[in-house]
């Protein structure tokens, strides 16, 4: 298994709160219709895997054809297999320009009885880093028979990435106000989202009209066929269960063998994304504070209620007054908004809140650096004030998309009044997340609507009652949507379920292997 604060990383990537700089998230339907390197430079040692003629058939136009019958030409990259998938920048026009995506494939350790792909969510998390962690992301067992392949969504990492804002740039974006108490500090942010959309529009060109999870489904049909397999198998975590269920909405024939765990519904606005991750962080909080006072002695308060309401103060006055710190690059002032990062990190898994704990309670006895290293764990953004990749950027560029929203301020006032009634701790902090699409620069093209995949084979959902990025009900709501689906259900903390519980280890891996789903109403 990969170390824990990798998988943190990866989990905490997999559903970026809207809170960040006021984001938002995505969404789509059943009947949704230049280049760039590949990381590192390939040794001479390559393997080549074409797809047949019965796979290449994933499309009734004829200008899609040379797209379906590629090969992939694997070649060594940094301890995983790397090749370039093509596809077009528009499926509207496929005779036009195109972009390359960054595959990665991890081979299985036995014969390998097919190809897993994997997305870990985001919008804007590395596919191609995922599956190259697939020691850490996938049991033994999936290691032993399963090629592991990942691959950069369109506009992410490695695949002609979207880049608006320099890494200093960014830094004053994430460290803003994230809960505007006045119509002077919300045209403050208003103007602040606004001036980054604008960037977006200027630097990214054409291809951030074309970065939407309908186009990314469609790009992973064309890496089925150039794998070469009639069917395919995916593992999506977090926003990837909205790729994959937007997959299997477009192309339920070719769905093979599907785990979307830790879901995000298509058919979901983006008001009730912002209320339900509002809900769901605010029960983690409340699950991890429960913890601290029952243990005694809990720094935060006696009761629970005090524990909240401490956190809740704190938060408060890093609003009005930020702390010094240092050695962070650009950033001299440790806001509300990094410490929101740091906090809301902790909370996607039960196994970093001793960490948490250590650096909240220094935080609010003046030292802010260790919960600045959480919120930077989160922003995979290094203590230089350096960014690991552009996944906090790409994110806004495809949940925009995705997603419309208002930029009516009056709107976003009355959801911060509703939102804070069921969510006292971070209701206000996600009303406000839709606002950057409010202000977006190019057309939303997503639909909300449900998916039923009819004609798809079974489809495994998996879902965590006390997820606090992707809610329990979150889960429910898709398994009942879907024509053929069966809901797994995980009662603990943390975000997402496979690879942590035994129980639902075995569940997964006995449908991965051999197609067999858990029993109805299973609760691990």
């Amino acid at each position: 298994m990969t170390s824990r604060s990798t998988r943190l990383r990866l989990a905490a990537a997999s559903s970026t709160l809207a809170l960040v700089a006021t984001g938002c998230s995505g969404g789509s339907g059943d009947d949704a219709s230049s280049t760039s390197p590949v990381g590192s430079s390939p040794s001479s040692l390559q393997t080549t895997e074409s797809s047949s003629s019965s796979t290449a058939a994933g499309s009734a136009d004829p200008a899609m054809a040379k797209f379906y019958s590629q090969k992939l030409t694997w070649a060594d990259c940094e301890g995983v297999k790397c090749a370039k998938l093509t596809v077009p920048v528009d499926y509207a026009n496929p005779g036009g320009a195109t972009i390359q995506l960054a595959l990665s494939k991890v081979p299985a350790k036995g014969k390998a009885k097919s190809s897993l792909v994997v997305n870990p969510g985001g919008p804007g998390a590395s596919g191609y880093d995922y599956a190259a962690a697939a020691d850490g992301i996938v049991t033994p067992q999936i290691r032993e028979h399963f090629d592991v392949v990942g691959f950069d969504p369109r506009g992410v990492g490695r695949s002609a990435p979207i880049t608006c804002y320099s890494d200093a740039q960014m830094d004053t974006l994430l460290g803003g106000d994230p809960t505007p108490d006045d119509k002077a500090e919300q045209k403050s942010v208003q103007t602040d989202v606004g001036k980054f959309a604008q960037a977006c529009k200027d630097k990214a060109g054409p291809l951030l009209g074309h970065v939407s999870t309908v186009e990314v489904a469609k790009d992973m049909d064309v890496l089925r066929a150039a794998l070469g397999h009639d069917k395919l198998d995916y593992l999506g975590l977090s926003y990837g269960t909205f790729i994959g269920s937007t997959y299997a909405g477009l192309f339920p024939a070719k769905v093979g063998r599907f785990v979307l765990d830790g879901v995000v519904p298509p058919d979901i606005t983006s008001k009730e994304m912002d209320l339900g991750q509002a809900k769901g962080f605010e029960t983690a909080t409340r699950s991890y504070v429960q913890d601290c006072v029952s243990k005694g002695d809990c720094y935060l308060g006696s009761t629970v209620d005090q524990g909240l309401a401490t956190i809740r103060d704190f938060l408060k006055k890093l609003d009005a007054n930020p702390l010094p710190i240092s050695g962070q690059g650009p950033v001299t002032k440790f806001t509300e908004g990094w410490a929101s990062l740091g906090i809301a990190y902790g909370m996607y898994s039960k196994s970093s809140w001793p960490v948490l704990t250590f650096a909240l309670k220094a935080a609010m006895n003046g030292d802010p650096n260790e919960l600045m290293g959480m919120a930077n764990q989160y922003a995979a953004r290094d203590a230089n004030g350096s960014y690991a990749d552009n996944g906090m950027q790409s994110f806004y560029a495809v949940s925009c998309l995705d997603r419309a929203s208002t930029n009516d301020l009056s709107a976003f006032e009355k959801s911060n009044t509703e939102f804070i009634k069921q969510a006292p701790t971070w209701g206000s902090m996600l009303a406000w997340g839709s606002l950057t699409c409010g202000e977006w620069k190019v057309p939303t093209t997503g639909k909300q609507q449900k998916i039923t995949a009819a004609g798809a084979g079974p489809i495994l959902v998996v879902g965590n009652t006390r997820d606090p990025a992707t809610p329990y009900e979150f889960a429910q709501r898709l398994a009942g949507d879907l024509k053929n689906a069966r809901l797994l259900t995980l009662d603990a903390d943390g975000h997402t379920a496979y690879g942590q519980n035994s129980c639902i280890n075995k569940a997964v891996d006995g449908y991965l292997m051999n197609g067999t789903l858990p029993a109805e109403g299973t609760k691990c």
